[in-house]
């Protein structure tokens, strides 16, 4: 059996939580991919940084996101790994931003041939779930297997370790 891998994005700084406007010292999705690296401590953790930040302020961020998203940008990002070869199995986690991931998740995912591997997708938001993004990995990932994901109110993370620990299991 192969390694795991949990790739994901996330952003620190502020962050819409319930409706506020809220600084976060780590990012809900670092959060969870945090708790899953709890539960599954042999795995290797990748944090999809893009090289060109997003914006601090939230608004601002929402903003350059939305004209991301609009042109399809695929903003570079820092150190990925050369390869997946290793890895049998990925947590893919990010915020939903506009009813998908960032586009940073969509340079990571388009750098690697998925065929035969195993994507357990996991977000944060604030009330949109998973949006298309199913649909949006499913698109790019030819030949993954995409498991039931996991979709996490950001307001709730800290408290929804539990339910990380579930899904995993399932």
């Amino acid at each position: 059996m192969g390694k795991t891998l949990i790739a994901y994005f996330s952003k620190a700084g502020e962050n819409n939580i319930n409706g506020d406007i809220v600084k976060l010292a780590v990012g809900n999705t670092e959060v969870a991919a945090n708790y899953i690296k709890e539960f599954i401590p042999d795995a290797d953790m990748f944090k999809i940084d893009q090289v060109e930040p997003l914006p601090e302020s939230y608004e601002d961020c929402f903003a350059k996101a939305k004209v991301d998203q609009s042109a399809k940008l695929r903003p570079e990002i820092k150190d990925a790994p050369e390869s997946i070869d290793e890895y049998d199995t990925i947590f893919l986690g990010g915020p939903n931003y506009i009813e998908t991931y960032p586009m940073a998740v969509f340079t990571f995912l388009e750098k690697y041939n998925w065929e035969g591997k195993t994507i357990k997708p996991f977000i944060t938001h604030e009330g949109s779930s998973f949006g298309h993004a199913i649909e949006d990995i499913t698109a790019v990932c030819k030949g993954a297997e995409i498991k039931e994901g996991l979709s996490i109110h950001g307001a709730d993370v800290r408290g929804f370790k539990i339910f990380i620990k579930r899904w995993i299991n399932k």
